[in-house]
């Protein structure tokens, strides 16, 4: 995969907490993904369509994180993973994405999004379609844990 694609989705993910939920996120170590197991409660994932690649964006929240999140995003407190948490992954799935793709365009790379789809439960199922290796970014917050997941056809 063309680490390229990598960069985009990390800055847009720091800046949509930043600005939306006030909150802010520190990237560790990359990895490989061995298994298709999510590493959180609840993830956002979305398919990127283009000319030169394809491929797939995951963000898994662990629900210490997400129940945060939602919170300061829309100052309700929710106990667990609901329809109000699950419609919040699928946003902020949609707005990293968005944020990700401007600035692929500015490299010269042109996407069409899929609409997210959101997969919650208890060692859920994470598939990307792309059968090239997926590449795991752990972040850290005051609130909890999530990771992003990013895989791209080279």
């Amino acid at each position: 995969m063309n680490v390229t694609f990598v960069s985009p989705f990390l800055s847009s993910i720091m800046n949509v907490l930043s600005t939306m939920a006030q909150m802010e996120a520190k990237a560790g170590k990359p990895f490989y993904k061995k298994n298709k197991i999510a590493h959180g409660a609840v993830t956002g994932i979305i398919g990127m369509v283009g000319k030169q690649t394809r491929g797939t964006l995951a963000i898994s929240f662990t629900e210490p994180a997400i129940l945060e999140i939602t919170k300061r995003m829309l100052g309700e407190e929710e106990t667990g993973i609901n329809e109000t948490v699950i419609d919040m992954t699928g946003e902020i799935t949609n707005m990293v994405t968005g944020g990700a793709k401007n600035l692929l365009t500015e490299q010269g790379y042109k996407f069409d999004m899929a609409t997210p789809t959101v997969i919650s439960g208890k060692d859920h199922v994470v598939n990307h379609k792309s059968g090239t290796p997926v590449i795991v970014v752990p972040f850290k917050t005051e609130a909890g844990d999530f990771f992003i997941e990013i895989c791209f056809e080279d």
